[in-house]
């Protein structure tokens, strides 16, 4: 039988990440197509179409379809909205255009949830049933699967990880409300927290440079970085004792400043959470990186093609 490929397309604010992804979960064909020069919602559009031609051109075999990410509130392949960071694309069809425009199948979903799935079908919890997957950042987005289902709330309106609220009435957050995990917990909030303490305002500090000064046991960053462990696992504590997850993934690129990035936040998620909740769950890192987007986008086209309703096609290998 001859073997079938997904092209998935993972749309972000400056960039589209694209590629063709085999069933076994081996990235076969990938690039990077800029948006530097689409500055209109079709400009965009056509962008997502060049690139799928360019994959299906390289693909060499069968393509089931294709899988969308895309930033903001999706539902039944429409974008309600939410992009800031892109023109137009509001309720907007964008499957149907798509499919029009190609002849493939589409499946589309919010970009957070196709990273989740990707971590779900071919990286850090393949074989789990529940999981809570966080990407942290510049904010802090994730998705939930329960019970073998990615779950989005009604119309997938929800999972807004990044948005629970830590503090009534705590800190302005991005999202228009105060308080939220986000607003303690994100990359962005590290920065800010480092910069007050060492009262300087330096524009090229980020994330890497606070783990290096921890790492070296500079005081402001160990201030700096200690608040955030805590932070973070308030938040996944309170996710823990509403799901009980087998693992809570955690991704963005701080996850992989080492070992003692999860040991350290698992320690204090151990002190927090209810022990009955948290009996079978353990804190895992990202596998997948910046790939995880574009691989669940995959595994989702392969899952709805088959019809399943149990669960992600499972790959017995990833490329790196």
């Amino acid at each position: 039988m001859k073997e079938k490929f997904a092209i998935g397309i993972d749309v972000g604010g400056s960039s589209l990440k694209c590629g063709v992804v085999s069933t076994a979960g081996t990235i076969v064909h990938t690039f990077l197509h800029p948006l530097n020069n689409a500055t209109t919602e079709d400009a965009i559009i056509e962008a997502i179409i060049a690139a799928i031609k360019q994959c299906a051109d390289a693909a060499g075999g069968a393509v089931s379809g294709v899988g969308i990410g895309f930033p903001g509130i999706v539902d039944e392949n429409v974008v309600i909205g939410g992009a800031d960071n892109l023109p137009g694309f509001e309720n907007l069809p964008l499957g149907k255009i798509v499919q029009q425009q190609t002849g493939y199948t589409v499946v589309m979903d919010n970009d957070a949830n196709m990273m989740g799935v990707g971590e779900w079908a071919y990286g850090a919890a393949k074989g789990c049933t529940d999981i809570v997957f966080l990407t942290v950042g510049t904010g802090i987005g994730g998705a939930l699967v329960l019970r073998n289902e990615l779950y989005g709330g009604y119309k997938n309106r929800g999972t807004e990880l990044g948005h629970i609220v830590l503090q009534q009435g705590g800190v302005p957050c991005c999202c228009g409300g105060r308080g939220c995990f986000e607003a303690y917990a994100s990359v962005t909030a590290l920065i800010n927290d480092y910069k007050a303490l060492k009262n300087d305002p330096d524009t090229t500090i980020d994330g890497k440079k606070i783990v290096e000064a921890y790492l070296q046991k500079d005081p402001s960053a160990l201030s700096a970085m200690n608040r955030h462990f805590e932070y973070m696992a308030t938040g996944i504590a309170g996710f823990i004792n509403v799901f009980s997850p087998q693992k809570v993934i955690i991704g963005g690129g701080i996850s992989e400043a080492g070992d003692f990035y999860i040991e350290e936040i698992a320690t204090r998620v151990k002190r927090i959470a209810m022990p009955a909740a948290a009996e079978y769950t353990t804190l895992s890192a990202a596998a997948l990186g910046n790939k995880a987007g574009l691989l669940g986008c995959a595994a989702t086209v392969f899952r709805h093609t088959a019809g399943s309703s149990s669960g992600p096609v499972q790959a017995t290998s990833v490329s790196k």
